[in-house]
Order: C-alpha cells, then structure tokens, then sequence
C-alpha cells in the first residue's frame, strides 16, 4: 500500500467537512508544481512500458467524485502520456437494460483491465453504494449489504494481481458552484451542463455522508482510497499521479528475458 498523507487508512473514521479541499502541500502554487508533475508523467510513460511487457500485474484506477469534482480532467492530465495500447476508460452510468438485468456487479468485473493493462473506471462499482442509496433507487437492506461485496470483490482482484488505487476527488461546495457556472458561460464547456447535476446538487449533504461511509468501509491495504484536494486542479493532478507512479515502482518491474538466444540470431 503506497504510503500518502492522503490515503484512508483502514478501519479510521472519515469526516469530509473535517479535510480541506483546497490543500497545495508542499508546493506555494501552480508553477511550483510543473517540474514535479511533469517527471510523474514522464515516471508514468516510461514505467507503463516496463508494465505492460512484464504483465505480471493489472492496474485499476478508480475516480469517484461529486459532479464537476474533475474526474474527466484527471483522465486527461495524467494519462496524457500513456500509450492507449496499454490503457482502458470505463465509464459508468445509468445501466442499460442488459445490464440491470444481471447483478450490478456483471457490467464492471467484465471492464476490469487483464494484466499489463491499466484500466480506468470514470465512476464505478461504488455508484452502487452512492447515487443508489441517496436516490433510493433500492432499499438500506439492498444496498447495505453491497460494502461486503465489494470489499470481497476487490479482495478477489487483488489476489489475482490486480493492482487497485481509488481516488476520491475531494471538492468544495464553493468551488462545485464555480465549475458548474463555467460550464453555462463557456460555450465549450456546454456541452458538460446537465439539469440533473443541478438536482444532485440539492443532495450534497446526503452524498457526503455516503461516501464518507464508502471511504470508511472499503479502504483496505489490498484496495486503498485517497481522499485528493481537489480545488486546484494542477494540485489533484500531482497528487494522482504521483500515487500511481510509486505504487508501480513499488512492484519490482521488469522486462521478460529473451526465450532465445539472441546472440545467434542474424538478419540477413
């Protein structure tokens, strides 16, 4: 388990109100923090060569966050230079009607990435436990048995080397409100405004105690969660990828040695 003043430890209590958001660490500002991201994602390019040719290992990335909390642009910053050969993005949203009519599990084990793969769930298994409960799309008996079985879920990818980082994307109210206010006033950004964001909005307070109950009940050494100030964008993208590039160097990499002898190999 990768070692961050960030991370959940297993088994502590969370309160989000309780964590800032806008935290920078160690750096004064933005520009203090190129040079620093800038070598993550190089790290990341050069170790998803040696990862993907070891394929000893999986990696699943998990992005939870409120809406306009920044998962897409996380996506887009720290996966920048990865090659797409290596790398998936699963999304999950509403289930289609196949989907709903098996267990909600079925849709995202079958988006798990194999190994030398690095798989990205733009939302999750976890909406299950979130979206779920604060809409009442089922019942507390339903949903409150569905920590367990995702803990043993993940438990089981572990076991067959997948390795598992969970990031909550930890905005404020405040800076929820500027975001979604972008996104009316930039034409570009239209596109992203949705009515029914705007509706779970009203829902803050629920969604909050739910995922402090998620990070509470599903952090574990094999599964970790990372609660990430989110405010500064270029500080949340530090922090992701710098979380990622030292669980991969944690893993002890390695190219395959060649099944032949090269040194009797000629190209005519």
């Amino acid at each position: 388990m990768v070692d961050s003043p960030y991370l959940v430890e297993p088994g502590s209590k969370v309160k989000l109100d309780k964590i800032p958001t806008d935290d920078t660490g160690h750096f004064n500002d933005k520009d203090d923090a190129i040079d620093a991201t800038a070598k993550n994602l190089a790290a990341l390019h050069e170790l998803q060569e040696v990862f993907y040719a070891d394929a000893r290992f999986a990696l699943l990335v998990v992005l939870q966050a409120l809406d306009a909390g920044g998962k897409d642009g996380s996506i887009e910053h720290v996966f920048s230079g990865v090659n797409p050969q290596g790398c998936s993005v699963a999304s999950f949203k509403q289930p289609t009607h196949i989907e709903a009519a098996h267990d909600y599990l079925w849709r995202v084990h079958e988006s798990c990435p194999a190994r030398g793969m690095i798989g990205i769930f733009n939302r999750s298994h976890y909406e299950d436990v979130l979206v779920v409960r604060v809409q009442e799309l089922v019942s507390k008996d339903v949903w409150s048995k569905r920590y367990d079985h995702i803990n043993a879920f993940e438990k089981m990818l572990a076991d067959c080397n997948t390795v598992i980082l969970k990031f909550y994307l930890h905005i404020s109210k405040g800076e929820q409100k500027r975001r979604m206010e972008a996104r009316l006033e930039d034409k570009a950004k239209n596109w992203k405004f949705s009515l029914a964001d705007m509706e779970t909005r009203k829902h803050w307070d629920d969604y909050t105690r739910a995922y402090e109950d998620v990070l509470e009940k599903c952090s574990h050494r094999h599964a970790p969660w990372f609660i990430v100030p989110a405010d500064k964008k270029w500080f949340r993208n530090w922090v992701i990828s710098d979380t990622i590039v030292r669980a991969l160097k944690s893993l002890d990499l390695r190219f395959p040695k060649p099944t032949i002898d090269l040194r009797k190999v000629r190209i005519d």
